[in-house]
Parts: structure tokens; sequence; C-alpha cells
């Protein structure tokens, strides 16, 4: 088979399970009777009615409704879109000090308060996402308002940076973890990286010197602090002085990093600064393979110090594993690279996809065994990593292969 032919069954493939995801999220997540989209279906498929509902959530749900519009021109994407931002300004927007709430009930009403930067990044990502398919300067002028907020409150001038979570009037907190699984630390990785993420998709509409400036920084961050450039991998977490914390690697962010990073240094067009992290995103991304890929073309999820600690596989790392192993072909004109994409494809296919229920199993164990005890969708689970994944690689081979249908 050459390479187009592998290439147009990709997309069909891939075309089909953006079909599936977002039909399960439109049928079984819809919340008629409170507004928005419901909290959480758990791992047995069970609805939770009364869950309460996250901003990390809607704000994925958004963005991937948004883009999904972009790629398809569906008029059901665009209309869960709206419906997620209705939900998110109506709800979740803290109208006394700005930003929004991390957490709120099943009826709306606000249980945490706290101002994560994480989720800040993400409503900025999943606003801009849904300007480019409406033209609503209102969620245009949201982007800016939040990349100022983000810039005033976050930013920590003497070290560089951005600190990670403040109380809903933007003061201090003692406990930052942006999860219980996270060490309370002031800055992370995994915080940094989707604020890179968010603000790479605000300059697409708006090459601002400020936000050019601040997108600059970043990647110089993950090039000079985050990354290390003797194993090619992330460290995670990190005090004021960017001193490392003891970790794990994980495995994920490492290749979902390689992308994303790729990708902000592309949008800011500064060719000699590219050049470095193409560099490094390839000596990054056969790291991953060389330690973090199984045989059966699983991505694992933790090692450290070169030794696996945990061998399952999460849903999130296979999705960013296709896209950064595309990446890499791209970049590199390799198919060994696209083969790793393609291997991971078909283990998410053989393992991952609840063929009888719909979505993607939050993981499987090494023997392939499904994790039941965890959700199918919930704070953390959202169409956002797979759909992504679909929806980047199908973007991708049209580009390749410009006569590729929608």
């Amino acid at each position: 088979m050459n390479i187009n032919d592998s290439l147009s069954i990709y997309h069909t493939e891939l075309s089909a399970e953006l079909k599936s995801i977002l039909s399960f999220w439109s049928k079984r997540m819809i919340d008629g009777e409170n507004g928005g989209f419901y909290g959480r279906i758990d791992g047995y498929n069970n609805l939770h009615p009364h869950a309460d509902k996250g901003i990390v959530l809607n704000a994925r749900i958004l963005w991937t409704y948004s883009s999904a519009y972009q790629l398809t021109h569906n008029m059901e994407y665009i209309e869960k879109a709206h419906r997620a931002k209705d939900y998110i300004l109506k709800y979740f927007q803290d109208k006394e000090f700005g930003g929004f709430f991390w957490v709120v009930d099943y009826q709306g009403k606000p249980v945490n308060t706290r101002k994560q930067i994480y989720a800040q990044a993400f409503v900025l990502y999943a606003f801009v996402e849904y300007y480019k398919v409406t033209h609503d300067s209102g969620a245009l002028a949201m982007a800016k308002e939040l990349y100022h907020l983000i810039e005033k409150q976050s930013l920590e001038i003497k070290y560089g940076g951005y600190l990670e979570a403040f109380a809903h009037d933007w003061s201090l907190m003692e406990d930052v973890r942006l999860s219980p699984k996270e060490t309370n630390d002031p800055k992370i990785m995994n915080t940094h990286l989707h604020v890179l993420e968010a603000y790479t998709n605000l300059y697409r509409i708006d090459k601002s010197a400020e936000l050019g400036k601040s997108l600059r920084g970043l990647i110089d961050i993950f090039l000079q602090r985050i990354i290390n450039r003797k194993t090619h991998q992330f460290e995670l977490f990190f005090d004021n002085q960017w001193n490392v914390r003891p970790h794990a690697i994980s495995f994920g962010h490492d290749i979902e990093g390689t992308w994303l990073l790729f990708e902000a240094a592309e949008v800011l067009g500064d060719k000699t600064f590219l050049k470095e992290v193409e560099t490094e995103t390839m000596l990054m991304v056969n790291e991953n393979i060389k330690w973090g890929l199984d045989t059966d073309g699983g991505l694992m999820n933790e090692a450290f110090e070169n030794k696996v600690i945990d061998s399952n596989k999460h849903w999130w790392p296979q999705a960013e594993a296709m896209v950064g192993y595309f990446n890499a072909f791209q970049i590199s004109g390799n198919e060994v690279y696209l083969t790793k994409s393609i291997a991971s494809w078909e283990f998410v296919k053989r393992s991952i996809i609840d063929k009888k229920n719909g979505e993607w199993y939050w993981l499987v164990s090494q023997e392939g065994t499904p994790a039941l005890n965890e959700d199918k969708a919930g704070l953390w689970k959202c169409p956002y990593h797979n759909g992504r994944a679909c929806i980047e690689i199908i973007s991708r081979i049209q580009s390749l292969i410009p006569q590729t249908p929608n």
C-alpha cells in the first residue's frame, strides 16, 4: 500500500470516529433541564444528572464543537458550541473579579470559586476557536480580556513563568494543586503547556507585539526551564525559582508537548527559533518512542529514571501520540513516524474505544482490561483529546492530499 492510500484510509476512519465521539456527547450529555451539559457519566455508562460541572469540561466542549464545525460545517456542532458558550458565560464567569470559577453544581451555583490558570487558559483557547467560526466580537473580546488577566495576575516577573492558582478575588492560596494527584508547587509544566496552547491560538488572529512577546517568552521557558535538554523529556513541577521537584516522566505530556511547542513556534513565525524547536521536538519524539511506546502500539503512562512505573494505557496519551508522531512525520518526511501514528490509532481501535456504548475508556491495563471505575465523561474526561486528535490529523491529511473530502 502506498503512502497516499494509507493516509486516505486514516482520514476516512478518523472522520467516522470524530462523528462517533461527538454523537455520544450530543446524545448523552445534553442537560435539557438545567442547561448546558451534564457533569458526569461513569465508567459503567450511568448518567449522574446531579454531578458538579467543571469549567475545564465545559471549555473543552466549546473548543471541540467549534473546531469540529470549522472542519465539517455540520450545523449541529455549531449549535452545541453556542450552548456551551452561553452556559459558561451565564454560570462560570465571575462578573465581580473576572475570570472563571473552577466548579459549579448541577444547577449552576458556584461550589469551588478558585481561579486555576490552567482553566482560564482553556476558556481563552475555546473562545478563540468559537470566534473563528462565528466572528462573534464578544468572544474575541473575552479571549483578549483573559489574556490580559492572566498576564496581570499570574505572570511572575522576577523568575518568569506563570503562577498556578488563586482564590476567587485573585489573592494567593496555600493549596494551588491542579488536582489531588499533583504536588503543591507554584509552577508546573502542565499549566504552562496550555497557556502556550491558548496564546498560540489567539496569536493566529491577533498578532500584536505584546502577545508575540508573551508567546516567545513561553516557548523560551520550555526550552530553557521545562525541557530537560539531556534526557529530552519534560520536567513537571517547580518551585518559584524553577528548581525541579522529583517526579515521574509523563509520556503523554511529553508527546503532546512536542507538537504544541512546534505549533507555537511555527505560528510565531521566527525561522531561527523554529529550527531550535524543531530539533528538540524530534529528540523528544524519539525518546518518547524509545521509553514509552509499548510493543502493542499503546503509549504507557509513567516512568521514573527510565523504568516504567505505570504501564496502563490512558485514553489521552494515545490521542496525543497519534498527533505527535504524525507531526514528526510531517517535519522529517520519515514514514516510520507515520507508521507509529497509525499504530497508535490501531491500538485505540482495538483496545480503547468502547464499541458497545461509545466514547473511549479512561484507560486499559497492560493486559487490555478497561478500568470501568473511571469516568466516561466528567470533570477531566472530555471530547477534547480524542476529538482534537481526529480533527488535527484529518486537517493535516487534507493539507497533504488536497482532494481529500471533509
